[in-house]
């Protein structure tokens, strides 16, 4: 039985990060070792260095499309499995095949080409992951078309992570040595801006952690920068708690969100300053400290008479991600006449989940 290609992946933040540039390094070295490499599609977007690295390594040719009378180039897979080397370089793993083209993405290439038994070094970029769309596009402002499926890491036998800081990516930008001048000012005013790399920088590292064995992992990096002031990656969970009897349900459920995303988790109570807790009130409330506490949370109290309002203050403070709150306590023709806890929610908590959780009250026999 034929056996299947290994695949190795290096993957980054952005363009321009040196993933190519990585991946022809290895295959030289690996050339120069005794196996058997060619280059079955590499993109330079016209980057002399990329394009110089890529010399002494065989070619396959691309093949021609006729697309609506227009001639474009794609890879030549089965060129690729004819030729039969020991690895095959496939650059843009989320690439879109042209029209007619016997498969729909790049990567579908690639799963033939490993299925041919050849090992493959690939390269795509953090932002292509289809999981990660909307995060992307609500880091950024920018929707990402080609897309990539999440299990492609996931059954890789490699990942390398092609790390480097914002500084030093924007400072190749501004040499040129990523994009044309003429679109250098484009790219800074957009997808490069500052804020954006350092979130996609942690996303990436975050990512590949989490969807591969660590031991298949490789880190290509200079230092390490934090992205605490500019955007949310990690998931953090905050449970709202009342003195209602479901709280101690709401902050169990919680725990169990917040262990399944790897997430710290936060329960918060708001204390109305007009209104003083009974002693049962009290000891509730000891009891979901001390519940929390139990699974490795952080209680917190405010004083406030705007609930929302202090509960919105504590979600972006502690930058959380997803909200657990219990079904409305109020009747319906006080949710008619004031707005719902949860639709103050939507209102002043953007790009966050919020989980609406129905209890059931306690049966006695």
């Amino acid at each position: 039985m034929l056996r299947r290609g290994k695949h190795k992946i290096f993957i980054g933040m952005a363009p321009g990060v040196g993933k190519t540039y990585r991946m022809l390094e290895e295959a030289h070295r690996l050339r120069q070792d005794g196996t058997d490499v060619v280059i079955g599609l590499l993109e330079t977007h016209g980057r002399q260095d990329t394009a110089e690295k890529a010399i002494g390594l065989e070619l396959i040719p691309r093949k021609t499309v006729n697309c609506s009378n227009i001639m474009l180039t794609e890879m030549d897979t089965d060129a690729v499995i004819a030729r039969c080397p020991q690895l095959a370089l496939v650059d843009e793993l989320a690439h879109t095949n042209v029209p007619g083209s016997p498969h729909e993405k790049r990567y579908q290439d690639v799963e033939e080409i490993l299925g041919a038994g050849i090992d493959v070094f690939s390269t795509v970029n953090i932002q292509h992951l289809e999981s990660l769309n909307d995060l992307v596009a609500r880091i950024t402002g920018v929707v990402v078309r080609e897309r990539v499926p999440d299990r492609l890491l996931e059954e890789a036998d490699e990942v390398v992570v092609i790390d480097v800081t914002p500084e030093t990516l924007e400072n190749r930008l501004l040499e040129g040595k990523i994009y044309a001048p003429q679109k250098i000012d484009q790219a800074r005013q957009n997808f490069f801006q500052r804020r954006n790399l350092i979130a996609l920088r942690e996303l990436a590292l975050r990512e590949v952690a989490d969807s591969v064995e660590g031991d298949g992992i490789e880190q290509d990096t200079q230092t390490t920068y934090s992205t605490a002031h500019f955007c949310n990656i990690h998931e953090r969970i905050l449970v709202c708690v009342s003195t209602y009897p479901d709280a101690v349900q709401l902050i169990r459920r919680g725990a169990r969100i917040a262990g399944y995303a790897h997430a710290p988790l936060y329960a918060v109570f708001v204390r109305d300053p007009d209104r003083f807790l009974s002693r049962s009130e009290s000891m509730h409330l000891e009891t979901c400290d001390r519940l929390c506490q139990e699974f490795g949370g952080t209680f917190i109290q405010e004083t406030s008479s705007d609930i929302a309002q202090a509960i919105a203050d504590v979600a972006k403070k502690y930058r959380i991600t997803q909200i657990v709150i219990g079904e409305s306590q109020h009747s319906r023709w006080k949710v008619f006449l004031r707005r719902s806890l949860t639709q103050q929610f939507l209102r002043l908590l953007k790009d966050i989940d919020i989980h609406i959780i129905s209890t059931e009250k306690e049966v006695k026999g």
